[in-house]
């Protein structure tokens, strides 16, 4: 079983930056993928950016909204991703939410498990 905890929200002014950590506690296998997401209330949650092939090579995305502005970042043997957000914008806002999947091997015959954290509330002033 794995426990996703995020931390590093809060309120900052536009322009400002913060650091969101996740960590994952536990395991069933190896992290294939961990993100962030992010949810405004009554809307649908939406990708910010995500790191593929963890403990491999890793593969970064963003979402075009925060190119640039975002960065993605893992400590693979703390099992940590953080998200560097600078130039933050009032359209920012949002609850986001960490997320990884573990694989219990890389072969195809390999299972795939999904784990959300309860997340952690940003907001950006104008």
């Amino acid at each position: 079983q794995v426990q996703l905890v995020e931390s590093g929200g809060g309120l900052v002014q536009a322009g400002g930056s913060l650091r969101l950590s996740c960590t994952a506690s536990g395991s069933i296998g190896t992290i294939a993928t961990m993100a962030w997401y992010r949810q405004v209330p009554g809307e649908e949650r939406e990708l910010v950016a995500s790191i593929d092939r963890f403990t491999r090579d890793g593969i970064t995305n963003y979402a075009d909204s925060v190119k640039g502005r975002f960065s993605i970042s893992r400590d693979i043997p703390k099992k940590m991703v953080y998200l560097q957000m600078d130039s933050l914008k009032p359209e920012d806002t949002a609850v986001y939410y960490c997320y990884a999947q573990f694989r219990t091997s890389w072969a195809v015959e390999g299972r795939a498990y999904d784990y959300w954290g309860p997340g952690t509330q940003v907001r950006v002033s104008s």
